[in-house]
């Protein structure tokens, strides 16, 4: 588990990795709908439907990425996803821990996680996956489907939102339902997804950590 003093998420500004000082930006990618309460993190390109579902009040909540200058002279030219976060609440944050459902306890020091294996994750409500998603063909029908407003597309495009990032209703939803998506930082591998908690214990935001900044040991995760 990262330490809080470690855990940058939401935190604009320089950042100390290893020998290098990296400069992280903070970027707003709208909001995601959550009615049902049932917050699922996945690699939406591979298990869209099947990831780890958080357990969040029902509503609507901004999401942002934290994303870190990694490139030698910190001009821009290289640029890495480091945290998708679902915004809960606002409070100042005094510990971190991991996201789970209510009335879900996990052994000390072990944590849920999105396997990924499409350089992607996503947050979406997943209730709405179930109903919002059409049919069986889901990468010929919406993901690359040659048109400007597939999810291929809306990702690459610098207009949407920013490259490597997207907000997308999802084909088929009645009420606006929605996916965010982002780059996963490195690429493919295993995120924790954690959780940013008040001196209360009340939960301000949910992270996909993507490992870029601090990082954690997540050879004990228990499987998504």
């Amino acid at each position: 588990m990262p330490a809080t003093e470690s855990f940058r998420a939401l935190q604009p500004g320089p950042v100390r990795v290893d020998d290098e000082t990296w400069t992280l930006t903070v970027h707003d990618l709208g909001v995601l709908r959550v009615p049902s309460g049932k917050l699922e993190a996945s690699d939406p390109f591979v298990n869209l439907g099947e990831g780890q579902i958080i357990d969040v009040p029902p509503g609507d909540y901004p999401v942002r990425v934290t994303v870190a200058d990694v490139s030698d002279k910190q001009d821009g030219s290289h640029l890495r996803e480091a945290y998708l976060s679902v915004v809960l609440a606002e409070g100042e944050v005094a510990s971190v821990g991991p996201a789970t459902r209510v009335a879900e306890e996990l052994p000390a020091d072990e944590y849920w996680v999105v396997p990924v294996d499409a350089g992607t994750v996503g947050f979406a409500d997943a209730d709405a996956i179930r109903s919002g998603m059409p049919g069986d063909d889901w990468y010929d029908e919406v993901f690359d489907n040659g048109k400007d407003d597939s999810w291929f597309a809306l990702m690459d495009s610098a207009e949407h939102l920013r490259a490597g990032c997207a907000n997308i209703v999802l084909p088929a939803a009645t009420a606006g339902e929605n996916v965010v998506l982002a780059h996963s930082g490195w690429g493919d591998g295993v995120y924790p997804i954690l959780s940013t908690l008040d001196a209360t214990g009340r939960s301000l935001a949910i992270h996909i950590d993507l490992l870029v900044v601090g990082g954690s040991d997540s050879d004990d995760a228990p499987e998504a």
